[in-house]
This record gives C-alpha cells, sequence and structure tokens, in this order.
C-alpha cells in the first residue's frame, strides 16, 4: 500500500532519516517506534508532503506521493491525527469532526461516518456541543482521532496517541485503534509507549537517530530480548 525505500531528510543541517525504508501493508497496523529525535514524526511529515526528501521514493498504491501537495495527499487517503492532538478549541465538538470531512465529494454520506465516529467514542457524543477546548487530555485525543476518521481515510497517520495520558485512557484509545483496523483501516501508528504500541500492531520498525535499526513482526520484537531491554523495561 505504502512504501518508502531509502529516503534521506533534512531538517537544515540535521540528517532526520538516513537511507530509510519501509513497508505497510493494506489492513495492518505498523508501528514506528525509538526515542524523540529518532525520525518518527519526520516520516509522517515526509509521506504527508510536509518535509521534502532529497533523495528516495514514497508510493502509495503505485502513485508517487513526492510530486504532490499537502492538501492532494489527504484527498488521496492519508489522513494524520497529529501530535498534541491541535484540535480547535474554540469549536465545539461536533464543529471538530464536521471539520475534518472538508475535503470530501460524497457530503451525503458525512452524517453517517459521524455516527459511526459516536460509536466509536460516546463521550464524544456526550460533548458533542461542548467546547473542544473545555475536554480533557482523553477527550481531546478522541477528538483528533474521531476528526481524521471523518475524512475516510485509506492510510490513518497516528503520531503519539498515547502522549501524556492516564493508563486507563491509554488502554481505550488502543482498544478503539484495533477497532478502527479490524473495520478495514489501515494505519501507521507512531509510539513512544513501545509495548502498547506492538500489542496491537501486525509489524514494527525501531528508530534510531534517522536510521531504522530492527524491524519484524510485533510478536517476534516483543519476544527479542535486546530490543525488551531497551524498550520495554525488560530483562
Amino acid at each position: 500500500m505504502l512504501k518508502i525505500e531509502n529516503i534521506d531528510a533534512y531538517y537544515g543541517f540535521i540528517h532526520a532519516l538516513k537511507d530509510f525504508s519501509i513497508n505497510i501493508e493494506e489492513g495492518k497496523i505498523v508501528t514506528l517506534l525509538g526515542a524523540n529525535g529518532a525520525g518518527k514524526t519526520s516520516t509522517l511529515k515526509v509521506i504527508s508532503g510536509l518535509l521534502n526528501p532529497v533523495k528516495g521514493s514514497v508510493t502509495f498504491n503505485g502513485e508517487n506521493l513526492l510530486i504532490y501537495p499537502p492538501e492532494k495527499i489527504v484527498s488521496m487517503g492519508i489522513i494524520q491525527s497529529p501530535e498534541g492532538r491541535q484540535i480547535f478549541p474554540q469549536f465545539t465538538v461536533e464543529e471538530n469532526l464536521k471539520a475534518g470531512a472538508y475535503t470530501r465529494k460524497d457530503k451525503e454520506n458525512i452524517a453517517k461516518t459521524l455516527d459511526k465516529v459516536y460509536d466509536y467514542f460516546p463521550r464524544l457524543k456526550e460533548r458533542k456541543k461542548q467546547y473542544a477546548g473545555t475536554l480533557s487530555g482523553g477527550e481531546q485525543q478522541m477528538l483528533a482521532i474521531g476528526r481524521a476518521l471523518m475524512a475516510k481515510p485509506k492510510l490513518l497517520l497516528l503520531d503519539e496517541p498515547s502522549l501524556g495520558l492516564a493508563p486507563l485512557i491509554v488502554r481505550d484509545i488502543f482498544r478503539i485503534i484495533e477497532e478502527i483496523n479490524k473495520e478495514g483501516t489501515t494505519i501507521l501508528l507512531v509510539e513512544q509507549n513501545a509495548y502498547q504500541a506492538l500489542s496491537i500492531a501486525d509489524y514494527g520498525y525501531i528508530l534510531e537517530t534517522g536510521k531504522v535499526v530492527s524491524e519484524g513482526s510485533a510478536k517476534e520484537l516483543l519476544g527479542n530480548s535486546d530490543i525488551k531491554k531497551a524498550y520495554l523495561g525488560g530483562n
């Protein structure tokens, strides 16, 4: 579905991604793991057209993404729920969600998608007339994911969905991410919570300073003693 091959990308003089390659198969959850500065968010920016690599290729269903601006990439079905949520605090919950559907041509089906989002996140339905800025952190994260789903993504990019949330809320968020995937949405999950990410992912890549240093099925990575020690707090 999505293939990144031999990418080099820079922020100014900082070499953010180095000969970087990953592959995302349709219908799967793939996770990118690593510390701050490893290149996880840079990868999402390359996919979204917000960071232009100096070499390499990015293809989505056989099409070269590097020739397109970000708005065209969104219209192709690659939708991101960004780190830090970036909701519109002065809009209501429902206004935020409807804003996520602005690129859609099938306006007659937007109400059906809204109902589906409320099925995933009943708390948002309870607060649909409430200003988004008054929501808790967990509710704002639900809103950010729900807003992304309103665009009917073919590939959903999730950037640190558990960041700053209480463990019980994290468990709810990851359960819903699994549900979204089971209903047909391919997901690229960027996470610092390695154990939680690998517990729902099909495949994982571990990044260090812009390079893939390990990859494998989630089960393989969870069972690897070196990876447990470095990323999962195991012995």
